[in-house]
């Protein structure tokens, strides 16, 4: 019995070796599998972080002016005077509009009748568009830029219109351009002179014209310019003034 034990001692330590390789092994294999979920957790999360971070809120230039002036005050009492001599209503008569804080109008009429040497007609009118920045449609400057162009040309496409010429006007608001030409109306040639400006996020439209009745002689095309710019001028400030 004494000398088998040191050979059991001897068979049972060989025996052990392969168990303890094995639990290694499976100590090892169990370590990476643990660090493999750690990862997914992790990337799980940063998913989910990102996921939940909310997206930027959309922006958009913010409009210029909000208001708009009264049409019909707009423009001053001795310049209407002077523009449209006799005029029907020396006060202006407003268009008619459902929403006063985006658009408004305002028209003079008259005829002077100045005996033998005929009669002169003139008329004179304008007209106020307001655009609010919308993250839909854009800024109200960008809009309103938009419409300059459009409005621009439905003159440009005036029916039965002659000797039409468009040309850039300085000191008018952000942009202006002027539109001269002639219709025949009432076996009359009416002398027109259109103008488009635009200050802001607010377009100014004013139209003024006029013809000779009776022998009178036609309007002159750059006395008519020259009252339209003037009028557009005043048009046009009066929507800062409406703002401050």
């Amino acid at each position: 019995m004494q000398r088998s034990a040191p050979r059991l001692t001897r068979i049972l330590a060989a025996a052990a070796v392969p168990v303890m390789l094995v639990v290694a092994g499976c100590s090892s294999d169990s370590g990476s599998g643990s660090g493999s979920g750690d990862s997914g957790a992790a990337q799980g999360k940063a998913t989910a972080t990102a996921s939940a971070t909310p997206s930027p809120t959309p922006t958009v230039e913010p409009a210029k002016f909000a208001k708009l002036p009264l049409a019909c005050k707009a423009i001053a009492a001795k310049t209407t005077a002077s523009l449209v001599p006799k005029a029907k209503n020396e006060k202006g008569t407003a268009a008619a509009s459902s929403d006063l804080s985006h658009r408004g109008g305002c028209s003079w009429n008259g005829l002077e009748d100045k005996g033998v040497k005929g009669s002169q007609y003139r008329w004179l009118d304008v007209s106020f568009y307001r655009y609010d920045s919308e993250v839909s449609l854009g800024s109200g400057q960008a809009r309103a830029q938009e419409n300059f162009a459009k409005e621009l040309g439905k003159i440009q496409a005036t029916t039965g219109a002659k000797k039409m010429s468009t040309t850039s006007t300085t000191g008018v608001g952000d942009e202006a351009k002027t539109v001269t030409y002639t219709v025949k109306k009432t076996g009359e040639d009416f002398v027109y002179a259109s103008v488009v400006a635009r200050t802001g996020n607010v377009l100014v439209l004013l139209s003024y014209n006029g013809a000779g009745y009776a022998g009178a002689p036609t309007p002159d095309a750059k006395k008519i310019v020259a009252g339209a710019t003037k009028a557009a001028k005043e048009a046009v400030a009066a929507v800062a003034t409406a703002n401050k």
